[in-house]
């Protein structure tokens, strides 16, 4: 009877456990842009992010606008990051316009490792890139991101939430120096 009453609680314990990190894993409802707001919106989605090292590599990134002039193209830039005692801007992304104003534009892997985690790109002992790690990613905040037009005088904003990382994220991205996939000097 003891022996049953282990069982029945290490599976219910597993599950639980498992349960919440699904929940604490699953991001909030997605935003979305509207269309009756007239003038230049932008949003991003995830709005929250993440700095485990394997997380924000497999996060996807994206931010979107309406209200911009068709055929245009748009740079976006994360503003007043924190870079080596001072503050300055960071390009995280570009996009084109579409015919009806808006724009789709995706932070690259090569930008999240860069730019976001302060990394490089270096060759692990398998001969497949990997992240380098030398130094922190860009401290958690609230950070401003604006979607600048290339050719005419039109701007939006949104923000962007980045928190450092769960344990999960950390256990993920010790895992992931173990089995070489992350460099860490």
């Amino acid at each position: 009877m003891r022996r049953d009453f282990r069982r029945i609680f290490t599976v219910v314990s597993l599950l639980a456990l498992s349960g919440a990190f699904m929940i604490l894993g699953c991001a909030g409802a997605a935003k979305t842009l509207d269309m009756n707001v007239k003038g230049p919106q932008m949003i991003v989605n995830p709005q929250t992010v993440r700095m485990g090292i394997a997380r924000i590599i497999d996060t996807n990134i994206v931010f979107s606008g309406a209200g911009f002039e068709p055929g245009d193209s748009v740079f976006i830039e994360l503003l007043e990051v924190p870079m080596n005692g001072e503050k300055g801007n960071i390009a995280v992304s570009e996009g084109n316009v579409g015919k009806d104003g808006t724009f789709h534009a995706p932070v690259e892997k090569l930008t999240k490792i860069y730019d976001l985690l302060r990394a490089s790109l270096g060759t692990n002992k398998k001969g497949e890139n990997a992240p380098v790690i030398t130094g922190p990613p860009i401290p958690p905040g609230i950070y401003t991101a604006r979607a600048t037009s290339m050719l005419a005088d039109i701007q939006a904003e949104c923000t962007l939430e980045v928190k450092g990382p769960s344990l999960f994220n950390r256990i993920k991205d010790w895992l992931g120096v173990k089995m070489g996939k992350i460099i860490k000097k």
